[in-house]
């Protein structure tokens, strides 16, 4: 899949999060067609296991529009979501998940617990995987083999 000026966005952030010597994960959140907000992994930076790009992104969108609840927005991210991302885009009534590259390690929404077909998961996005796929994987490689060099 080739990438949207929403994703490129986001692989942005990832860039900038990888040279803030953050694992380079980017987000963005949109509604209907606009940029609400946008951010990079920064669990290091706030010393806050939680501050993973897509719940930082998704704090962000909600101060903006002054509301708890997302619903009818989307959510660009370069990898795949953990299973506390995929919780957090769950409880914020994200509409629409697109995400780059797999995480078969970490990942909770296609790999791992699965977190969207749980029947005790209350709202599931409709997801799209693969979005710049290629693009966001070598961000991530890139970035770990810096630190193994």
């Amino acid at each position: 899949m080739k990438t949207n000026q929403f994703m490129e966005l986001a692989l942005e952030e990832a860039r900038a999060a990888g040279a803030r010597g953050e694992v380079p994960i980017g987000a963005v959140v949109v509604l209907d067609g606009t940029v609400i907000a946008s951010s990079g992994n920064r669990t290091r930076e706030l010393n806050d296991i939680t501050a993973h790009a897509e719940v930082a992104a998704i704090r962000m969108a909600c101060e903006a529009l002054g509301q708890e609840r997302l619903t009818g927005a989307d959510l660009y991210v370069t990898l795949e979501p953990c299973t506390m991302c995929a919780a957090a885009i769950s409880f914020a009534r994200i509409r629409r998940l697109y995400y780059g590259a797999e995480d078969p390690k970490g990942g909770g929404v296609d790999s791992g617990v699965r977190f969207y077909a749980q029947p005790t998961c209350h709202h599931a996005p409709e997801v799209y995987s693969g979005m710049s796929e290629v693009q966001a994987a070598e961000i991530l490689r890139a970035f770990f083999q810096g630190k193994r060099d």
